[in-house]
């Protein structure tokens, strides 16, 4: 499938999470680790994970937060996240 931006795999995310949580949860798992996709995209797709897969959520965050050309803040965002998640993967 296409997709014209960043936003628009979001969106279709978004909505498969009222059809088919697995689904989307790999949806914005895969947005959230991503490099090729917005910083501020990433992390938005990140943050709507815990509600659906705590750990598809902590891959996602710490994916963002270990990705040294995100930007400082949204890494610090996503860092934040990690203990909630996985104990473990905050310690990292």
């Amino acid at each position: 499938m296409h997709y014209d931006s960043d936003e628009d795999r979001l969106t279709v995310a978004e909505q498969f999470a009222t059809h088919d949580r697995h689904a989307a949860a790999e949806a914005l798992r895969s947005i959230a680790c991503d490099a090729s996709v917005g910083d501020e995209v990433r992390l938005s797709a990140a943050e709507q994970l815990p509600a659906i897969d705590p750990h598809a959520a902590a891959q996602a965050c710490l994916a963002i937060a270990s990705d040294d050309e995100v930007g400082d803040e949204v890494r610090l965002s996503a860092a934040e996240l990690l203990p909630g998640l996985d104990q473990r993967a905050a310690a990292r």
